[in-house]
């Protein structure tokens, strides 16, 4: 036949309808070529080359190196003498226990036992010296049976009743330890179900303790906020308030006036001397811990309010509120009694502050950790590498920009009081307005349902108020702003004044002014403008120029003109004016000259 058979001898591979994934076939490579780092394209092509040509490409095994050969060589004779030398060990202990059975058959039969003697023992121990013998004990006496069951009976009834003495001791034990226990968990119920936190200790798990601190607290005081509850002997609890002090403190308010105190804030309720219960003890642990955490933020607050006259000192912090006015905050004992304010020196308003100032700043440092617990809840920031600084509390500076800010505008009022007083005892239509802290706005919806967060809000934002007034010109009037910040870079009180003067339009006062003396001196000055140029309209016989020119006089030349200088105006100009309104008048000129 031409046409040759072919018969293949391996098996089809039939292909999937599927492809392969890639990941199967990157372990198919690695599994035929090892890694792609052995792959390149010259092998490749030489392998393709060699199965065209018929030639098989084999792959040369790796040969070790000379020093491997060698370890593996000692290592192998090694573990060859290991295993001959346990098994000679073990051959020896087979032929000694061999020779013992052996000797031990001697005495009975002694040709068998010699076949499997060692040619050794047979010269060290004779045939049949080994031999086994029952020995039977002789039978005892009735009185010695007897007495044995006695022994025996006394010794069961002596253990009998030490374990009788030994139950009824630990039945006392259990059932004090019981009480014990009983009056310690019951006391630990009545601490958590009045709301106090029952935790164990982080580094004794099994020991119980209260939390009385607050979280939210710098990590100094938070982590002394944890005291253990131990148990006395008698199943009462202790309260072991670690880093706490004992003493029961409290930061108090005084104020002084040159000197002298003339209030001081009420100080709370030490424990009396006799036993107090737990929840007390809690409470004065609590309070004392808020009480130095307060006074340490104060102090650190105090540190960097150096530069405005805020001195510090040991356990006490001192700033002027005033003129003549010191507020001194100080952390003492409770316990002791301070009442170094003179009778005839008590001044009921000052207690009034001092109260104020000492709740003001407890409820400014609860407000800090509420603030603490939401930045808490909120997303973290990013890690950094730089630790973050704890910024301090606002605690003094509202205090003291509220204190500066009721200071300057007490002040002012009553400037302008007495200027306007007189003004209207001469007979000038004109009067003032004030609205003391104007920016406090109690009404304003901030979110928050809670009335004292948002009186804090108001109180944390800079002081504004503001005075408004007409001059003897009907047209003339002022407005003046009074605004106090405690935070840079505008730090303290300024003055921010409006004038509209129709007679004078080229004069405006500054943009801002930071004394009091000189908003006095212009609001002076702007008066004292303003009675010039109505001065001579209330005459019949004035005349205009008369009016323009002095309108256009610097504010020397206008005293003088006020004061009827023999330059300017002449005494005729008043002759229509009753003699109190003269007399008025010329003690406003007078208190001008003085200003």
């Amino acid at each position: 036949m031409s046409s040759s058979f072919t018969l293949p001898l391996r098996p089809t591979v039939e292909k999937g309808a599927r492809e392969d994934a890639l990941p199967i076939r990157i372990a198919q490579i690695n599994a035929q070529r090892g890694s792609f780092r052995n792959v390149t394209e010259e092998s490749l092509k030489a392998e393709i080359e060699a199965q065209k040509n018929g030639v098989e490409r084999k792959e040369d095994d790796s040969k070790e190196s000379d020093v491997d050969a060698t370890e593996r060589i000692d290592l192998l004779y090694k573990r060859r003498a290991d295993i001959t030398q346990f098994a000679l060990q073990a051959h020896m202990e087979s032929m000694f226990a061999l020779d013992f059975i052996s000797l031990l058959l001697s005495k009975h039969t002694p040709r068998q036992a010699e076949l499997s003697m060692s040619p050794h023992l047979k010269q060290v121990a004779p045939t049949g010296s080994l031999s086994t013998d029952i020995i039977t004990s002789p039978e005892k006496s009735e009185s010695a049976k007897r007495d044995r069951k006695a022994v025996s009976r006394g010794w069961k009834l002596e253990s009998f009743n030490a374990a009788a003495n030994k139950l009824l001791k630990s039945a006392t034990r259990l059932e004090e330890e019981v009480a014990a226990e009983t009056k310690y968990w019951g006391e630990v119920l009545t601490i958590k179900d009045k709301g106090w936190k029952v935790c164990r200790l982080p580094r004794e798990r099994q020991a119980l303790g209260v939390q009385y601190g607050f979280l939210e607290a710098t990590p100094t005081f938070r982590d002394r906020g944890l005291a253990s509850l131990r148990r006395a002997e008698n199943g009462s609890l202790i309260l072991d308030k670690g880093l706490v002090p004992s003493k029961a403190r409290a930061v108090r308010v005084q104020i002084k006036r040159d000197g002298r105190t003339t209030g001081c804030s009420k100080m709370p309720t030490g424990p009396s001397n006799g036993e107090c219960s737990i929840e007390d003890r809690i409470l004065q642990a609590r309070d004392t811990l808020f009480e130095e955490e307060l006074f340490h933020e104060l102090s650190r607050e105090a540190r960097i309010m150096a530069s405005q006259g805020v001195m510090t000192g040991q356990n006490l912090i001192q700033f002027q509120a005033s003129e003549g006015q010191d507020v001194i905050l100080e952390l003492v004992d409770i316990n002791e009694t301070w009442d170094d304010r003179p009778s005839e020196g008590h001044v009921p308003e000052d207690d009034t502050l001092s109260d104020g100032i000492a709740h003001s700043i407890r409820i400014l440092l609860s407000y800090a950790h509420r603030q603490n617990l939401r930045r808490r809840r909120q997303i973290p920031p990013p890690l950094t590498p730089k630790k973050r600084s704890t910024p301090e509390y606002q605690l003094l500076r509202p205090i003291a920009g509220y204190l500066q800010h009721s200071s300057h505008v007490r002040s002012l009022g009553a400037f302008l009081k007495d200027v306007y007083r007189v003004l209207q005892s001469a007979g000038v239509d004109c009067s003032y307005t004030a609205t003391p802290f104007s920016s406090v706005n109690l009404s304003r919806d901030s979110g928050s349902s809670h009335t004292v967060e948002r009186i804090t809000k108001e109180f944390l934002s800079p002081f504004e108020s503001s005075f408004s007034g007409t001059l003897a010109t009907p047209a003339s009037s002022f407005n003046i702003k009074v605004r106090t910040h405690m935070a840079p870079p505008s730090l303290g009180t300024d003055y921010e004044i409006s004038i509209n003067l129709p007679s004078v339009p080229d004069i405006q006062p500054p943009a801002r002014l930071g004394l009091k003396d000189e908003v006095e001196a212009l609001i002076t000055h702007l008066i004292t403008l303003d009675l010039v140029n109505v001065i001579p309209s209330l005459s019949p016989r004035s005349k205009p120029s008369s009016a323009e020119h002095i309108s256009s006089d610097n504010a020397k030349d206008v005293k003088h003109c006020l004061l009827g200088s023999p330059h300017s105006h002449t005494t005729e100009n008043y002759v229509l004016f009753t003699q109190p309104q003269v007399e008025a008048r010329s003690w406003l000129l007078s208190f001008l000259q003085k200003n």
